[in-house]
C-alpha cells in the first residue's frame, strides 16, 4: 500500500489569500514603468507641416512653428509644395511678397488693393514692420531651423513643375520627396499641419 502524501506547498506557489495594497502598489509601480519603457521608446515627438503658399506672410508661420517645435525637441519636417518652394529658394525667398488684395487684415481697401503697384507697397510695409520689431528675416529663420535638425523637403512633383533648379535651395534642403514621403511622414507624425 503506497502512502503517497500531498507536495508541501512551496513559497513559489500561488496563495489563496489576496495581495496586500503595498504588493498592488509595487506591481502597480512596476507596469506603469513598463508602460512608460515601451510608449517613449526614444521619446522624441514628430511634427509635420505643409507648405503650400509662398508670399511674404505665410512664409513666416511654418518657419516660426518649425523652429519652435525643434527647440522643444520635437522631430520636424516642413514638405513645401507649389508656391510654398519659394520659401526654399534663396533668392526668391528674399523677395517674396505680401498680397493686398483679398487680405482682410490689411489697411487697405480691396478697391485700392488692386491698384498696380499696391502690392509692393504693402510688402515695403510690411517689410518695414518686421525690420522696426528687429524680426528674424526669412533666411534667418531657414538657417537657424535647418542647424536646429529641421529637415525641410522640397516637392520633387513642383520642382519638375516649376522648373526650378535644386542647386538654387539653402544648403540642407532636402530635395526629390514626393507626396507618398510627405503621406507617411504626416501618419508617423503626433502633430499635423496645412499651412
Amino acid at each position: 500500500m503506497s502512502t503517497d502524501t500531498p507536495d508541501a506547498p512551496s513559497d513559489d506557489a500561488p496563495s489563496d489569500d489576496p495581495p496586500s495594497r503595498a504588493e498592488l502598489a509595487a506591481r502597480v509601480n512596476e507596469l506603469e514603468d513598463a508602460l512608460d519603457e515601451a510608449t517613449s521608446a526614444d521619446g522624441t515627438k514628430k511634427m509635420s507641416i505643409i507648405a503650400t503658399k509662398g508670399t511674404l506672410d505665410m512664409a513666416y508661420p511654418p518657419l516660426i512653428l518649425a523652429s519652435t517645435a525643434a527647440a522643444f525637441g520635437y522631430e520636424v519636417t516642413v514638405f513645401h509644395t507649389f508656391w510654398g518652394l519659394d520659401i526654399l529658394h534663396e533668392e526668391r525667398s528674399k523677395n517674396l511678397k505680401l498680397s493686398s488684395v483679398g487680405n482682410p487684415n490689411m489697411p487697405v481697401p480691396n478697391a485700392v488693393a488692386a491698384l498696380p503697384g499696391m502690392d509692393r507697397v504693402t510688402t515695403k510695409m510690411m517689410e518695414k514692420k518686421i525690420a522696426d520689431n528687429d524680426t528674424a528675416t526669412i533666411e534667418e529663420l531657414i538657417e537657424t531651423s535647418l542647424d536646429m535638425g529641421v529637415e525641410f523637403q522640397a516637392c520633387q512633383m513642383t520642382i519638375d513643375l516649376m522648373d526650378y533648379d535644386e542647386a538654387d535651395f539653402y544648403d540642407g534642403v532636402t530635395t526629390g520627396v514626393g507626396a507618398a514621403t510627405a503621406l507617411q511622414d504626416m501618419a508617423d507624425a503626433d502633430i499635423q499641419l496645412l499651412v
